[in-house]
């Protein structure tokens, strides 16, 4: 188990959202391999997994280029950063540019001795409206 500050929790918290929006495809894939072990898993609402710097990458890519590139929304925490022992939990949001909170999710990290993300659970606490 690893004891996990508040202050690294914010890093960790803060890391975690820039990763979303990083439009660079190398800049991107390193921010991936910085924050997540290399078997880390990602668990998504569904049952849906995505697994390892290759599955994270993809996913995070995909994320962007629906969400984030084309100027819809912009990643956002909601100010919430919380640890203990080895994990960090957060909400994030997709705000609008308004600043309308369009979508919601509670992310809760399991962290490693490395301290890279070894499971990370997304789970929707606003759905996206159809």
């Amino acid at each position: 188990m690893t004891e996990t500050s508040e202050l690294t929790a914010g890093k960790i918290a803060d890391r975690y959202l820039a990763v979303w929006s990083e439009p660079d495809p190398a800049a991107r894939r390193a921010a991936v391999a910085a924050l997540w072990a290399p078997d880390g898993v990602e668990f998504v609402d569904g049952g849906i997994q995505f697994c390892g710097h290759d599955g994270l990458d993809t996913r995070v890519r995909e994320a962007y280029e629906q969400f984030v590139a084309t100027g819809a929304y912009a990643l956002t925490s909601a100010g919430d950063v919380a640890s203990h022992d080895d994990i960090v939990t957060f909400t994030v949001q997709l705000t609008t540019p308004d600043g309308e909170a369009a979508w919601a999710a509670r992310i809760f990290l399991l962290l490693g001795r490395d301290g890279l993300i070894r499971e990370d659970y997304q789970l929707t606490v606003k759905p996206l409206a159809a």
